[in-house]
């Protein structure tokens, strides 16, 4: 076990060290000319950046390593000697298993709490250093569109996080599908203390059997059930957010009614089944290669990594179909670790005992 792990911190280390060098060669340039302190390179943003690379990563490099290490002893014949001794394979997998159980921890203690606040701090360097990051480090869509009530909406257009302030607000409520009141504002503030929102004026139209009807008012003062960090870029916020602070905002955005519950619950269920999935991959990588192959260890890896790349298409293509509403997010995130299941333990059962 402890060469096992050994293997592993090892291709891991080499895998993020090389991931460095060329982030920082492709990058050198940027932070020569905005003038970044080195000790802030390495401690604000490779020291966090680290963190999300081996997370991403784990599972794979888990695989290689058990695939490798396993090949290794089914070609000096180990195995053979072990099992011929009277070990069941049974008793052969524990250390494996054992190991898995110490990684998969690591990674979902990454991907709950680790990664989330260090994800904010690599945004952080990234918008003040990186040029091209600049660009895309804009946090609010020109136009936001966001729901508060079960029929209640929100629209802001041009919202300045520096400012608190949106060119124009509309507040719109329905009943059913049909619109029944319009508020809108220019010129609108945001007062962070108090959660409210205020403008010079506003006016108000009402839809009914009657017709529309208008009403022009004077100073706006009210507090509707909207936070400025939710009018960021919703994807980018909640991939910074621990788990603890995730399932409370998932809790209030399902009280509003939000229809972007779907993205948030996708991003909760993956911290959870990627960090799993390394115990199924370790047993698949195990059964497939502790029996000794005419083509060595090459075989095996071969097949290992089209199997671990096959995984991740199944895995993308879960995560797209439960984002479009084709499956529930707690089943279709969750369905690739359960037909690899299925796989490993068909090669456990086939595995020479």
């Amino acid at each position: 076990m402890r060469k096992f792990l050994g293997t592993f911190v090892f291709i891991i280390a080499l895998f993020v060290v090389i991931i460095v060098i060329f982030d920082y060669a492709e990058n050198v340039d940027d932070f020569i000319t905005n003038k970044a302190p080195f000790r802030d390179i390495m401690l604000d943003y490779y020291a966090n950046f680290a963190p999300s690379m081996i997370n991403m990563f784990c599972g794979l490099f888990t695989f290689v390593t058990v695939i490798w290490f396993t090949s290794k002893l089914a070609s000096q014949t180990e195995i053979v000697a072990i099992l011929s001794s009277g070990v069941s394979f049974r008793r052969l997998m524990r250390p494996y298993l054992l190991s898995a159980l110490i990684i998969t921890g690591a990674s979902l203690s990454l991907s709950l709490w680790v990664i989330p606040n260090s994800s904010s701090k690599v945004v952080e360097f990234q918008s003040k250093y990186i040029q091209r990051k600049k660009r895309e480090a804009q946090k609010y869509d020109p136009n936001i569109y966001r729901q508060i009530d079960q029929n209640i909406f929100v629209y802001i257009r041009n919202f300045s996080g520096e400012s608190n302030r949106a060119k124009f607000l509309a507040i719109e409520r329905y009943d059913g599908t049909a619109l029944v009141e319009v508020l809108d504002a220019s010129d609108v503030r945001f007062i962070p203390e108090t959660k409210r929102w205020s403008a010079p004026k506003y006016t108000i139209r009402q839809y009914g059997p009657e017709g529309e009807q208008y009403k022009l008012c004077q100073k706006l003062d009210t507090l509707i059930n909207l936070d400025a960090l939710e009018l960021g870029k919703v994807e980018e916020l909640i991939k910074t957010m621990p788990i603890e602070e995730l399932n409370d905002f998932i809790a209030a955005q399902k009280a509003k009614g939000s229809d972007q519950i779907t993205l948030f619950e996708v991003e909760r269920q993956q911290r959870y089944s990627y960090p799993f999935s390394i115990l199924i991959l370790t047993l698949m990588g195990v059964s497939l290669s502790s029996q000794k192959k005419r083509g060595g260890t090459g075989v095996n890896l071969g097949v290992g990594i089209v199997l671990c790349f096959t995984y991740i298409m199944v895995a993308k293509f879960a995560e797209e179909f439960a984002k479009g509403g084709v499956l529930p997010a707690q089943i279709s995130v969750w369905l690739p670790n359960l037909l690899f299941a299925v796989i490993a333990v068909y090669l456990y059962k086939k595995a020479p005992k």
